[in-house]
């Protein structure tokens, strides 16, 4: 399979302004028997980690086997595309003393209250801290550290081709 031209992909700052943007991601975790869970979910970026908080099958999965799969895009037209698909280790926080340790989780409560104001697309909610944390058996707080990253920005393929000459 051929390989996404390194001149496609995001920059450092289309990067960030992909995941602060984007309202939700898609997370793969391997469930029972390898079947893959695919699943859509609101998440923070935060130094270069996604945080987001699961309940119930995710986190299951996500304490038998930790490497997973994120992807977050926008628009559905090939040439309009733009993404970024993450592969890395998840981590539950197990605990409020595992929150509070964690240096960035405060700031990602911040960011989600901020981007998710009301929950439901509300213009006029108020932004607020998420105030989520551990209960029950699998209701719980998550950070995925990624160690390989794939972007594209599929509007750059017009650019390329128009300076090599080819306006197709």
């Amino acid at each position: 399979m051929p390989r996404i031209s390194r001149k496609l992909a995001l920059t450092d700052n289309e990067l960030d302004e992909l995941m602060m943007s984007s309202w939700n991601m898609r997370i793969a975790t391997i469930g029972m028997n390898n079947r893959i869970n695919l699943t859509p979910m609101w998440f923070g970026w935060v130094n270069g980690k996604v945080y987001f908080t699961g309940r119930g099958q995710k986190i299951v999965n996500l304490r038998r086997n930790p490497s997973t799969t994120l992807l977050v895009d926008k628009n559905e037209r090939f040439p309009e595309l733009v993404g970024a698909m993450f592969q890395g280790v998840a981590r539950v926080l197990e605990t409020a003393e595992e929150e509070a340790a964690d240096p960035d989780l405060e700031q990602a409560r911040m960011l989600i209250g901020a981007k998710y104001a009301g929950g439901h697309g509300e213009t006029d909610a108020t932004p607020r801290r998420n105030d989520s944390t551990a209960t029950g058996d699998t209701n719980r707080w998550v950070v995925f550290t990624p160690d390989r990253l794939v972007s594209w920005d599929n509007p750059k393929i017009a650019a390329l081709r128009a300076v090599r000459g080819q306006t197709s």
